[in-house]
């Protein structure tokens, strides 16, 4: 199964791996349950949140940099991405961009208001983190 997953959900799995998002991160990164979906712009706005002074009380600019050598490893990475216009929110397109591209099965966000909202986008679920983990829990 290939997966993009959501900055916030990835931020998230960093604040607590014993929540849903930090599930995630380890059926990815330790049990190799699903191919992960990323893209260069992705990686970057991991790193720029990483800087927001609230996040970095919390996890330190360390584990940022060791999740996303983590991604450019073992995710697939995408550089060339398609345009898309089919979020509420302009910033979340780029997630929708990186389903596209790399032929996701699911887009896991917490973004309720505009992602989720979508349903779908393509041939991608939009889900959230606890239903992606009873997906891959089959």
């Amino acid at each position: 199964m290939r997966v993009v997953l959501d900055t916030n959900v990835l931020v998230s799995g960093l604040l607590s791996a014993k929540g849903p998002p930090g599930q995630l991160l380890g059926l990815w990164g330790e049990d190799a349950r699903f191919t992960l979906v990323t893209a260069v712009a992705q990686l970057d706005e991991v790193l720029r949140v990483a800087e927001y002074p609230k996040i970095r009380r919390r996890v330190t600019p360390v584990l940022f940099g060791e999740l996303v050598a983590q991604m450019r490893e073992m995710a697939v990475c995408l550089e060339d991405l398609p345009i898309v216009a089919s979020s509420p929110d302009p910033d979340d397109n780029v997630l929708l961009a990186i389903a596209q591209a790399g032929m996701a099965d699911l887009l896991v966000t917490g973004d309720k208001r505009d992602l989720l909202s979508l349903v779908r986008h393509g041939q991608t679920r939009i889900v959230t983190a606890r239903a992606a983990l009873e997906m891959l829990a089959d």
